[in-house]
């Protein structure tokens, strides 16, 4: 089965621009911790430890400056819902040349459940165990150890672009929805307009490819916009969008010291995402990743 028959993923507009925004976002401001008193209690609530990491392992790679490997997951799931992590990246960032990867692996692959045993869509470790099994599942399919995770919901993009105020991009080509218009060239947008211009696909020649770009004009836009925050109220207001829709098991120690020497990573962004065939069975969509596939991640993520 063909790229064109692979269902189209709910709320895929979310996704990949705000977990990305969790780390850019925050880092591009970064100064403002030491000025702003009750940044340290937000992040205190968006603390949550895990089993699976080796902290002490972290902290010193952290010290040393050495690469570190984030995995971002974004959480289709309201109120108290455990939901599932329909949007599965890992950012790897580099300070020795600045510069960061980000491979992204799509919520339908077929892959083991970590502790379960079982073959599922790895999309569902979340709902089945939460962080610790996501983040094994994730391990174990990649063979690549994380340093952090960050797992963000489903609630918060349009509110995060707003307090920029607008983000700019540059459209490949002119479009139109039951509500913008989206000519081609340079287009700036309002949380809203964001949503749609990264949902749309059927008008894209490139299908869920050209959407995938598109994705990535908002990350930039988005990241470009963040890097020109210059006062304090404004962060702390992005902040308080942040610390209500996030976790992570990196602490205030942990940020001040990616903000001061992993900060410049956001110059040089390169993306990667796994490819496959997709499959039903038993009438259920899968995407059937070759090992060729998963090696070549692999590769990407351990190079020297």
């Amino acid at each position: 089965m063909g790229r064109s028959n692979r269902k189209k993923p709910r709320r895929l507009w979310l996704k990949i621009p705000l977990i990305i925004i969790i780390v850019l976002v925050l880092a591009v401001g970064g100064y403002a911790f030491s000025v702003y008193n009750n940044a340290k209690n937000t992040v205190k609530d968006m603390h949550d430890p895990v089993e699976t990491i080796d902290t002490d392992l972290t902290k010193k790679k952290l010290q040393d400056t050495e690469k570190l490997n984030i995995l971002l997951l974004g959480i289709d799931a309201e109120g108290d819902q455990n939901g599932r992590s329909d949007a599965i990246m890992v950012m790897q960032l580099d300070p020795e040349d600045d510069s960061m990867m980000i491979v992204s692996i799509p919520r339908d692959t077929y892959a083991e459940i970590a502790g379960r045993g079982t073959q599922d869509k790895i999309n569902h470790a979340w709902a089945f165990g939460g962080a610790d099994m996501a983040i094994d599942t994730v391990e174990q399919f990649l063979d690549v150890q994380m340093d952090y995770y960050v797992s963000i919901n489903m609630d918060g993009l349009v509110e995060l672009v707003d307090e920029l105020g607008t983000v700019t991009v540059n459209n490949d080509f002119a479009w139109t929805d039951k509500h913008y218009d989206f000519p081609e060239g340079k287009v700036e947008m309002d949380g809203d307009q964001s949503k749609a211009f990264v949902r749309m696909r059927k008008k894209d020649p490139e299908g869920d490819f050209g959407r995938t770009k598109r994705q990535r004009k908002v990350i930039e836009g988005i990241i470009n916009e963040g890097a020109q925050v210059g006062s304090v109220p404004k962060f702390s207001s992005m902040l308080d969008v942040l610390g209500t829709n996030m976790n992570t098991n990196m602490d205030f120690d942990d940020m001040k010291k990616l903000f001061s020497s992993y900060r410049d990573t956001r110059k040089d962004i390169t993306e990667y995402m796994i490819d496959g065939t997709g499959e039903n069975i038993d009438g259920i969509y899968y995407l059937m990743v070759p090992d060729e596939e998963v090696q070549k991640a692999h590769d990407i993520l351990t190079k020297s």
